[in-house]
Parts: structure tokens; C-alpha cells; sequence
């Protein structure tokens, strides 16, 4: 049986690491890339969006008044807001702390510093996270006022 040499590692980079996370991370894209296809909280990012994204294809399907809608569509709120705060610190962590944590036991003197394009993507990710945040819970708040005025209206009657 032939001998087989293990895969070498390579250099993972945070400027990639935050984009993705901002792009791909609800589906734990920045996960696989960090940590591979066998890493369990990548594989586990995927249900929780696509439970939220039910929710939003509820509302379009039965309105707005549909109660199960409330309930899913700020888990996919959460989860976005979630993996932005990840591109967030994957992108402000220094860069000697990055590599002692993803590239360690790697040759990272040749490994440019992550420069603009982690700026560029903290930026991005703080604007669409405070967003679906800040948007997450006003829909919430509302939903559950709605409801209480709703069940208010129906014991006075």
C-alpha cells in the first residue's frame, strides 16, 4: 500500500476569513474555510438561515398576519447579526494574534499584512449587522405588541 503524505497546510488569510463571513457566513462559508468541511458549528449555521429564510417565504406566501413568520424570520434576523460580529472580529483581531491562532506552525513572515481590504470588510459587515439588528428587533417588538393588543381586543369583547 502506497504511503500517503498528509496535506500541507495552508495560509489562511483574515481579509478572506472577514468576507466571507460577511458574504457567505449565515450559510458558515467563513467556517469551512477556517476550519474545513468537518468543522460541526459550519455545518450547523446553514439550518437556523434556512429556518429564518422559511419564515420570510411565509410572509410573502400568507401575509403578514401569519404568526409562525414572527417566530422564524428573526432567527435568520440573529444569525446574520451573528456572523457579522464574526467578520467583525476576524477583521480587528491583529494580525500576530491571527496567525498564532489560524496559521500556526506556518512560515507567515512572507503573509502580507491584511491592510484595507479587513477595513473594508469590518466596515461593511458593522453597517449590515447594526442594520439586520437594529431591523430584527424593531420587527419583533412590533409583532409581539401587535399580538398583545390583538388578545387585549378579544377579552374585552
Amino acid at each position: 500500500m502506497p504511503e500517503t503524505t498528509p496535506p500541507t497546510p495552508t495560509l489562511r488569510s483574515k481579509t478572506l476569513a472577514t468576507w466571507l463571513a460577511l458574504l457567505g457566513g449565515p450559510m458558515g462559508v467563513h467556517r469551512f474555510y477556517l476550519y474545513g468541511l468537518n468543522d460541526v458549528w459550519g455545518w450547523l449555521h446553514p439550518l437556523p438561515t434556512l429556518i429564518g429564510a422559511w419564515g420570510l417565504r411565509r410572509v410573502a406566501e400568507f401575509g403578514q398576519d401569519d404568526q409562525l413568520a414572527w417566530l422564524l424570520i428573526p432567527i435568520l434576523g440573529f444569525m446574520m447579526a451573528g456572523t457579522m460580529l464574526q467578520a467583525i472580529v476576524y477583521g480587528l483581531m491583529p494580525d500576530e494574534r491571527w496567525h498564532a491562532r489560524h496559521n500556526a506552525g506556518l512560515d507567515t513572515h512572507a503573509a502580507q499584512p491584511s491592510g484595507w481590504g479587513a477595513v473594508l470588510g469590518v466596515i461593511a459587515a458593522l453597517l449590515v449587522g447594526a442594520t439586520v439588528l437594529m431591523s430584527t428587533i424593531a420587527f419583533s417588538g412590533q409583532r409581539y405588541f401587535e399580538y398583545q393588543v390583538e388578545a387585549a381586543r378579544q377579552i374585552s369583547q
